[in-house]
């Protein structure tokens, strides 16, 4: 059908806009706004010819530049009171004359509408293979509770039967405005519609239309989005940390597309991502994990499983990805954009790719609003967590320790979903009304800030306790803690070391003193709450934007 018909595309686009000055010029995301319309025409299996029509000198060079050809607009048709049906007459008469030859269907494309899809309005024109379609509109489903207003019983009414959720309600089409097409014979100084309508809906995103700042700021993050693929796993030996992490950050990028990728064998991550309602796909193995970002086609991969190898990570590379690591020590960070591992203090080798550090520690949400802890005299309240999975149950190695120094104050005991063996916990010291064992609590921080001293590892935990300031004593998990220096008397942590190499009665002792040393744990505080925490995702993602800049520039 379409080998057959010519279609032209007019593009109205005036120099006088009053709500955003000089709009269709101006940059939006790098490009003026003009150039969007043009590409979206341009880009299409079907149109023949693109033309703007304009008043505006500089809006006429910039659109012949994108290739489109232009329609000078005379002074008549270029007041704020003048429809467009004059307008694309006009424009039409005009190209039609041009090219000796009359098209077969006339096209408007809003130049305000940048976000629709050359797809979309290819849709539109193959609605004219119907014969009895005259015309075809784009709308968006707007379907809400709205009222109305009786002038002659001056009272408000609603525009509905009864009232229902949204997603329950029949669909309420509103015109976007970013596609009117029409049969070429309907098309007049008084109209560009005929008798016979079609609706193309377009999806919320193409829908926007900029009239205001409001709408220029939502058009420029949806420019800006991007698909993110999160590859994190939690099991016993590695613990829930990373996957919390990767679920603070993605609760941070609301303006962009998040995938969890997790890895089949480990239904700990599963059950913690799937709690959280974000969308996840499963892979089995190294070809199953690269089948599934070739599926999603990310821009960006954010690994967060340890130590990578360079071969992994090369092959993200050559497929395009840019590639962000977490608390990597691997050969992978050699080939990775960008590398954060805020465990450490110190530069790891001399790669300027990788940053290291506390304030590249990204805190969960509730943090931010809990207060300061306040230094009290006596010690009442003893916290005890050790993660998720607490490998060598320390949990149980220091709670026998609290009971044989006769510590009778409240002990709260949280423990993860890998944690084994709470129910023999409970069964054991469940008895004893002063104990209180929990699993799998959401809003810790209420746990640690009443708490007067703490038990926990090296891992991320530590920061958490840090922002709340509460005097913390910590037991390494394995070698790789260890080295997490972060865990140090000059952040206000007591650190014990490798906490399989520490006896019970050690940690009695270093508990009693902390106790009896009021001034010990001030201090403790007053380091803990020197620690700037509150800024890590802004830090991570400033230099990710950096980064991702002058890696667009290089493709």
């Amino acid at each position: 059908m379409f080998n057959n018909n010519k279609i032209l595309v007019v593009i109205p686009a005036r120099g006088g806009s009053k709500g955003i000055p000089r709009k269709n010029i101006r940059l939006l995301n790098n490009k003026p706004l003009i150039s969007y319309s043009i590409d979206i025409a341009k880009s299409s299996e079907y149109v023949d010819d693109v033309v703007v029509t304009t008043d505006d000198s500089e809006i006429a060079l910039l659109s012949e530049k994108f290739g489109a050809s232009v329609i000078r607009r005379s002074e008549e048709l270029s007041g704020d009171d003048v429809p467009l049906d004059p307008v694309i007459y006009d424009a039409m008469i005009k190209k039609e004359k041009l090219a000796f030859d009359e098209y077969d269907i006339v096209i408007t494309l809003q130049p305000t509408s940048p976000l629709l899809k050359s797809s979309t309005l290819d849709k539109a024109i193959e609605k004219f293979e119907d014969f009895g379609i005259d015309s075809v509109l784009s709308v968006v489903d707007d379907r809400h509770l709205s009222w109305g207003y009786d002038e002659e019983n001056q009272r408000y009414i609603p525009n509905y039967y009864e009232r229902k959720n949204r997603q329950f309600l029949p669909k309420d089409f509103r015109e976007t405005g970013a596609i009117l097409a029409t049969r070429r014979r309907f098309v007049n100084e008084m109209s560009r519609l005929g008798d016979h309508l079609d609706l193309i809906e377009v999806s919320r995103e193409e829908s926007v239309d900029i009239d205001n700042y409001e709408d220029w700021w939502i058009a420029e993050n949806y420019l800006q989005k991007k698909r993110i693929a999160i590859v994190v796993n939690a099991y016993d030996e590695i613990g829930t940390g990373h996957v919390y992490r990767c679920l603070s950050i993605a609760s941070k990028l609301v303006f962009h597309d998040v995938l969890f990728l997790l890895d089949e064998r480990h239904q700990l991550g599963i059950n913690i991502v799937s709690n959280y309602n974000y969308p996840y796909k499963l892979y089995d193995g190294k070809d199953g994990l690269l089948n599934n970002l070739r599926e999603y086609s990310p821009q960006m991969v954010i690994n967060d499983i340890l130590d990578t190898s360079e071969e992994y990570i090369s092959v993200l590379k050559e497929e395009g990805y840019f590639v962000v690591n977490f608390e990597d020590l691997g050969t992978g960070t050699a080939v990775a954009d960008v590398v954060f591992d805020a465990l450490y203090e110190h530069e790891i080798g001399e790669q300027d790719n990788i940053f290291t550090g506390h304030k590249y520690y990204i805190l969960k949400d509730e943090f931010y609003f809990q207060p300061q802890k306040i230094i009290t005299q006596s010690v009442n309240n003893v916290l005890i967590t050790f993660g998720g999975t607490d490998p060598n149950n320390f949990t149980e190695k220091v709670l026998e320790s609290l009971l044989a120094a006769n510590f009778d104050g409240k002990i709260n005991v949280i423990v993860g979903l890998g944690y084994d063996g709470v129910e023999e916990l409970v069964e054991k010291y469940g008895y004893k009304n002063t104990i209180q064992i929990y699993k799998n609590v959401l809003n810790i921080s209420e746990y640690m800030f009443k708490a007067d001293i703490i038990f926990t590892s090296a891992g991320r935990t530590m920061y958490e306790i840090c922002s709340l300031g509460v005097p913390t004593i910590c037991l390494c998990q394995n070698d790789r803690e260890v080295t997490h220096v972060f865990a140090n008397e000059s952040n206000g942590i007591i650190n014990m070391g490798l906490g399989i190499a520490v006896e019970k009665q050690d940690i009695i002792n270093e508990f009693v003193n902390l106790v009896q040393d009021y001034d010990l744990r001030i201090e403790m505080n007053k380091r803990m709450l020197s620690v700037d925490l509150k800024d890590g995702f802004d830090n991570i993602w400033s230099i990710i934007r950096e980064e991702y800049r002058k890696f667009t520039l290089k493709r």
